[in-house]
């Protein structure tokens, strides 16, 4: 029983054929799937049904400002059959197809970033690198979960018939590539089964695959009618259509399922999980538009990557337009998945008119909104949701504090923070919860930067506040800096920093400790001079600390001026910011700070010990350690001497 193509005949091979060897990384792949996605070998065909949807898309696209490129065709498709004698299953689709250099490029290469931090973090667990691999993305590779060997066959849309491209692979470390003449466009991917898949050469088994994971694909999906005849199942010439064909997203919420919103995912997203969570919404008024969008599971590779295209799918009228429509959704929200169907779009519309149109503003803000209400939702009611969701992209959220003013007190109330509380590296502490619990009397949020979390849990900036039982949220994230220096407030409660300025706890402190601390300052007046006078150019001002109970000094920035470690992020990625000064805080029940007063002989190395002490206690570095190393060597030998 044999289920053919129109695309599998009428080709003529070119002899000359370039054996090519796979990018490394490929092999790889290869490898690594064929071992760990076996147990789910089913998504083979998802994989390659959304790339000839894809195909689809992109050509439907392109021949808005080229008709000639339907060549005469503008009904899409993506066809599968099957032949039981040759053992072989064939998908094709008459999209845009490729010319010489993409399958080159497309197939034999993996063009994306995060490749190399992909591999980095493969365990050799089957169960966690099957994840991985569906995150990373599988794609057209996941044929060889059950094909030992696949032929390609296809045609660029517009270019001549003889400019037809055969590509043939076992698996293994090379490829071919061969011309041919294809008069049809598109691409055809036969798959030669191994020996343990033959239950894959079977109209039902490829109908409930289809029907499980591609039956929202926009383009109807077609096979060759059966029917019994004289007791046996017979294939006719006509055609069927297995798949609903029709936009999931213009359906009403009630006739879509949690599992057709979960499929839609793993098509549009390009990814092997489920989403997280998502929002489906039709929206009328000035602007009309169908929004569908997924928070994802995971993180995907090029987070980080700036310069990677982030966004979601725009359709005008349900014609696609384009891929990662990033002026959809605000950078702060990159990792969103999904479409936009817009009623109101022209067709041609282009990247350079989304920057301008009113239409795409009002878009805009209604899908970051809705995202939005969706977080706060799942901060609500889902809380478990909500710490994997932190977990994942919490860092890239942490960035619309300064990129969305509008938006800033919605972003505040979703943020999450480790803090004094708990003690921990868990970022659980809201705003919200952080203000719930303040103690009577306190009027500010307090919290402390540092390059580590250890760095920030330690800090000497804390004592007085652990010693008083007042909260502080400690930051160790590079975007933290950002945060708090575009977050100035939360629900009337200023945020300030522990380690800059006078510190002020207001209500917090009584008269008795206010007393002791003006006594304590004229007291020492005379040594914090000299020791001013001794650091000469390193600080801006030597003053009595009553931020401090443990440690015998500290460094404080100035109420207006950048914190210290900001300066060193700024110097760590190379640029230079404003020459500033510290103020040295001391500690005058400290013993250290009770010798240095009654020190003459070694005075200027022990204010010097003093001071590269709290750079190193804040996180700083030295500028000149063999010197430090050397002070103290002497210093201990001197009291040893007596």
């Amino acid at each position: 029983m044999t289920a053919t193509t129109p695309a599998s005949t009428n080709e003529a091979s070119d002899t000359r054929q370039e054996t090519l060897g796979f990018q490394t990384e490929v092999k790889q792949l290869l490898h690594l799937m064929i071992h760990s996605l076996y147990s789910n070998r089913e998504i083979f065909l998802r994989e390659l049904i959304s790339n000839a949807s894809d195909a689809c898309d992109k050509l439907r696209f392109e021949s808005l400002h080229n008709a000639g490129l339907l060549e005469g065709g503008g009904e899409f498709q993506i066809r599968i059959g099957y032949d039981k004698e040759a053992r072989t299953l064939t998908i094709a689709d008459n999209g845009v197809g490729m010319n010489r250099d993409e399958v080159i490029s497309n197939l034999g290469t993996i063009a994306k970033s995060g490749t190399r931090e992909f591999f980095g973090q493969l365990t050799g667990d089957q169960q966690k690198d099957a994840h991985l691999i569906g995150q990373f993305g599988v794609g057209f590779y996941s044929s060889f979960i059950v094909a030992d060997k696949v032929t390609v066959r296809t045609r660029r849309a517009g270019e001549s018939v003889d400019q037809g491209v055969e590509w043939i692979s076992d698996g293994g470390g090379e490829f071919t590539v061969a011309m041919l003449n294809r008069p049809e466009r598109g691409t055809e991917i036969t798959l030669h089964l191994r020996e343990d898949q033959d239950d894959l050469l079977s109209a039902w088994k490829l109908k409930s695959i289809v029907r499980k994971y591609s039956d929202h694909i926009v383009q109807p999906i077609v096979m060759k009618k059966e029917e019994w005849k004289d007791g046996a199942e017979t294939i006719t010439d006509e055609d069927e259509t297995i798949n609903q064909a029709s936009a999931l997203w213009a359906r009403s919420k009630n006739d879509v399922t949690e599992d057709d919103y979960k499929a839609f995912y793993k098509h549009v997203g390009h990814d092997y999980d489920d989403p997280l969570a998502w929002t489906h919404a039709r929206v009328e008024g000035k602007s009309e538009y169908t929004q569908l969008l997924y928070i994802p599971g995971r993180a995907p590779f090029d987070m980080w990557d700036r310069n990677a295209r982030h966004g979601i799918k725009l359709y005008v009228r349900r014609v696609f337009i384009m891929d990662d429509a990033e002026q959809l959704m605000p950078l702060y929200l990159r990792f969103v998945r999904g479409v936009v169907d817009s009623a109101d779009l022209p067709l041609n519309v282009s990247r350079e008119i989304l920057q301008e149109s009113k239409d795409i503003e009002a878009i805009r803000k209604g899908c970051t909104n809705k995202v939005l209400g969706l977080l706060a939702d799942l901060a609500e009611s889902e809380k478990e949701k909500y710490a994997k969701f932190w977990g994942e992209f919490g860092k890239v959220l942490k960035e619309g504090v300064g990129e969305d003013f509008g938006n800033k007190e919605k972003i505040a109330g979703l943020l999450r923070f480790a803090s004094t509380q708990a003690n921990t590296t868990d970022e659980t502490v809201s705003l919200a919860d952080y203000v719930a619990r303040m103690k009577d009397g306190q009027e500010k949020i307090y919290y402390v930067t540092a390059e580590t979390f250890n760095a920030a849990k330690n800090s000497p900036h804390l004592e007085i506040f652990r010693k008083k039982g007042i909260e502080v949220i400690l930051l160790s994230d590079r975007v933290d800096e950002w945060v708090v220096s575009h977050l100035n407030e939360f629900e009337g409660k200023a945020l300030v920093s522990v380690a800059k300025g006078d510190l002020d706890l207001g209500k917090l402190e009584d008269e008795a400790e206010k007393k002791e601390q003006e006594s304590a300052a004229g007291e020492f007046k005379e040594l914090t001079d000299k020791i001013a006078k001794a650091l000469g150019e390193r600080v801006k001002e030597v003053r009595v600390t009553h931020r401090l109970t443990d440690s015998p000094a500290c460094l404080v920035a100035g109420e207006h001026d950048m914190s210290g470690n900001l300066a060193r992020i700024l110097q760590a990625a190379g640029q230079k910011g404003p020459d500033m000064k510290p103020i040295l805080e001391i500690n005058p029940r400290h013993p250290v700070v009770m010798r240095l007063k009654y020190e003459d002989k070694r005075f200027d190395d022990w204010a010097a010990v003093l001071f590269d002490q709290s750079l190193l206690a804040e996180g700083g570095q030295l500028d000149d350690p063999a010197t430090f190393v050397r002070r103290v060597n002497e210093l201990m030998l001197a009291m040893s001497a007596g």
